[in-house]
């Protein structure tokens, strides 16, 4: 199984960073060890000084594709759910300054929070999706997928094209405008709707 995440698929996200808009799907991979296992806590890293929080939609694969062709792209998952992409900023920007790979600053042990799967069917149009974050009762960050850059669709006709997909792959679909630092005690609570479908406690 493996962790493919887009990057700047929202465009105030990406003006946020001060990054350009992106011609065609940008994408990274996170290994398996950043998943968070279930009902435990996220311990905040001795070798960052800024985790920060990005949630996104988050689809997962379900039968295995190369080449795959736009139009066929919905038959490849049937399931879906919010997750958090954390950063760590601090070491991102510090590889970005020296032209370096920054996974360091993406794919640390369970930097890769997943909430609870749902039926894509019990959406009318999975690219108009509500979701939000919630930090400690306050919500952060707002987004719809119908601000996507590239469709869910796109994504996996894209990514299919250099990576074959298997069964039980995930797919982070970007995140929108508002991410933000995190500190120990804080808790985040990520929906769909009006649906927690995760919740993280910061230690």
């Amino acid at each position: 199984m493996k962790i493919i995440c887009i990057g700047r698929n929202y465009a105030e996200h990406a003006k946020e960073l001060n990054s350009p808009l992106p011609a065609e799907p940008v994408f990274f991979l996170k290994p398996d060890t950043c998943l968070l296992p279930k009902n435990q806590a996220f311990f905040y890293p001795e070798f960052s000084k800024d985790i920060q929080y990005e949630t996104e939609i988050v689809i997962k694969i379900n039968k295995v594709g190369k080449h795959i062709q736009e139009k066929f792209a919905p038959g490849y998952y049937d399931e879906l759910t919010v997750g958090i992409d954390f950063t760590a900023r601090d070491l991102q920007n510090r590889c970005k300054d020296k032209g370096l790979p920054w996974e360091m600053s993406k794919a640390f042990d369970n930097a890769a929070p997943l909430g609870k799967f749902v039926d894509k069917k019990i959406f009318a149009d999975v690219q108009n999706i509500d979701f939000h974050l919630d930090l400690n009762g306050k919500t952060v960050q707002k987004g719809n997928s119908k601000d996507m850059i590239f469709t869910v669709d796109t994504i996996i006709a894209y990514v299919s094209q250099f990576i074959t997909l298997k069964i039980g792959d995930l797919i982070f679909t970007g995140t929108p405008v508002g991410v933000g630092p995190v500190k120990i005690n804080d808790q985040l609570k990520a929906y769909i709707g009006d649906e927690c479908l995760l919740k993280v406690d910061i230690r």
